[in-house]
């Protein structure tokens, strides 16, 4: 049984004809296929909306309709007097280009048999980009990662290429929100987020680490492990060396994004050590020591 077209435009069988105009505004926003993409239900109850729309804005064919219901029509045709067979569609045409006006475009009608059919977009709108933020550790901005994003029940795999820092945008073409009336899909932009190492602090392209030095080594020169992404290194320190001074391992920070075989460098920063406890001829010795520099 068909629905009572008061009951699809939501509105009581003495509604002005504006009442029923500014209903069908409504409902059709609402339902238009434009703003519903591949939902079926949504385009038949569009078609409905449409249908009560004729016949509720025309009077001889609403005074009709009050009078025989659902059959109407069918005393159309048995002779009775009709209404005109179709609807004011410039009255039509009016009210879907200002309610429809934000989709993009001027909208135009067209008309299957008696009565309007469908109403679609002249000018093409892109979609919209999309920004979502993702999180990785320095070791996996050094190595390069992949992330695995859900998508409307799609698995998509993203490659964040090595060297990516804060801020760094890794783009998904056509994956953004989709188009309108043919125009191209939005695309989705996956904005990085490095979190802090507990050993290594960045800035841009290079890494620093401290590194503690027994106040001797500082004193006479040597040697000292410094620890990099990839392995430990042996390290130069001169002799003389001060606490809080940086020395520098070349090629040994993080890569240059995009930049094959190019790589930032890393800073020791020297955190000097000093004994704890002396026993009373080693104190001896150092006071020694002191005294002799004057």
């Amino acid at each position: 049984m068909a629905r009572d077209y008061y009951d699809v435009l939501g509105v009581n069988r003495q509604a002005s004809q504006d009442d029923i105009k500014k209903a069908f505004r409504q409902q059709a926003k609402k339902y238009h296929p434009d703003a519903n993409p591949d939902n079926p239900q949504a385009e038949a109850r569009f078609k409905e909306v449409n249908e009560a729309y004729e016949v509720l804005s025309d009077d001889e064919k609403r005074a009709q309709y009050d009078r025989f219901g659902e059959n109407w029509k069918q005393w159309q045709g048995a002779g009775g007097q009709a209404g005109a067979d179709y609807v004011n569609m410039s009255d039509m045409e009016d009210i879907l280009n200002s309610v429809f006006g934000g989709f993009g475009g001027d909208r135009r009608t067209s008309r299957r048999g008696s009565g309007f059919s469908r109403v679609y977009n002249v000018d093409k709108r892109d979609g919209k980009d999309i920004e979502q933020s993702v999180q990785i550790s320095l070791r996996e901005a050094y190595d390069g990662t992949v992330r695995l994003i859900n998508k409307n029940g799609r698995q998509i795999r993203v490659n964040i290429p090595a060297g990516a820092n804060n801020g760094t945008r890794v783009r998904l073409s056509g994956e953004g929100e989709p188009g309108m009336s043919g125009g191209r899909d939005g695309d989705l932009y996956l904005i990085t987020e490095v979190t802090e190492d507990n050993k290594f602090e960045r800035q841009g392209d290079d890494l620093y680490v401290d590194v503690k030095v027994d106040i001797f080594t500082a004193m006479l020169g040597g040697e000292v492990e410094i620890p990099t992404m990839t392995r430990p290194v042996k390290l130069k320190v001169p002799s003389g060396t001060q606490s809080g001074q940086r020395l520098r391992l070349t090629g040994k920070g993080m890569p240059v994004m995009r930049q094959k075989d190019q790589n930032g460098n890393l800073y020791a920063r020297i955190l000097l050590t000093t004994p704890e406890k002396l026993n009373d001829e080693q104190r001896a010795l150092v006071e020694e020591l002191r005294d002799s520099f004057g």
